[in-house]
This record gives C-alpha cells, structure tokens and sequence, in this order.
C-alpha cells in the first residue's frame, strides 16, 4: 500500500474536489466531525475507509465510529484521533509511525521521535481564514512523504 488519503473536519460537506483528490487512494483516513454518514459510505466507493468520532458527530450512526483506531499500511501502523491532546499514549513506545489527528482545522505535518504527526486541515465548510485541505501520503522507501491538497484553489 502506497498511496493513503486523509481527510477530517468535514462537517457534513463532502466537496467533489475532495472526492477527486482522493481518487487513487488505497486507503482513506477520516479523523472525526464527519458529520453525515453518507460521507463514510461515499469515501468507501473510493477505497476501504478508517474513520474515528469527532466532537461533532452525534447520533446512533456516530456511536458506531471508534474515539480512536489503528490503520495498517504494509509495515506502517498509524494511530488516529480526532483530537491530538486527548493523545494518551507514547505512539513510538506503543509501536505507531504515523499520528493522525483533526479537530484544529489547520493543516500541519511534524515529526518528533521518528512518528509523523499529521493533520490533514478541514476539508468541509471554510473557517476564518484557514484553508480547506486534504492530505495525501505517498510512500518512499523509507518515509511517507505529505502532500497537502488546498481544494479550492488546486
């Protein structure tokens, strides 16, 4: 598996330039305040889906959704979150090479003790001035390299 897509915050909008930028994905990630389930299900036409609860997500269709969940990409496993400080364990103790979170809107990929932290930005109804952004994750041989997709102005 080379190709991962992630995506979050997208509070119930699900924009087609989003679905674009996700195509060819072998795995999508979606780290919480989904907002309408019909997301999930329109993701998982693309490729099979991990999704986690966001503070937004209520309902009997969100109770379904996990607070937190673990991705396998070959070799690499991934930790995913909604939000990054309800992070309750040491992701390179615990063996995870990647953290994704949402819930910020603000796209951002660090690296601390070798594990990869990323959020992916919101991808649903623009906020302030932030932009609207998903993330792709391509691997290298032995590094998953980011790349941000701004979806209104791409």
């Amino acid at each position: 598996m080379t190709h991962l897509g992630v995506i979050s915050d997208t509070h119930g909008l699900l924009r087609d330039e989003a679905l674009r930028a996700l195509e060819g994905s072998e795995l999508i990630i979606h780290a919480g305040d989904v907002g309408d389930p019909q997301i999930i299900d329109a993701l998982k036409v693309l490729a099979p889906v991990v999704a986690v609860r966001g503070n937004i997500d209520r309902g009997d269709w969100a109770s379904a959704l996990p607070i937190t969940a673990v991705a396998q990409a070959d070799s690499t496993f991934i930790y995913v979150l909604h939000d990054i400080h309800e992070l309750d364990l040491d992701p390179a103790a615990a063996g995870f090479h990647i953290v994704v979170s949402g819930h910020s809107h603000k796209p951002v990929h660090t690296e601390r003790s070798g594990v990869l932290y990323l959020n992916p930005g919101s991808a649903g109804p623009r906020r302030f001035q932030l932009p609207v952004t998903i993330a792709r994750l391509k691997r290298r041989e032995t590094t998953w390299e980011v790349d941000f997709v701004d979806l209104l102005n791409n």
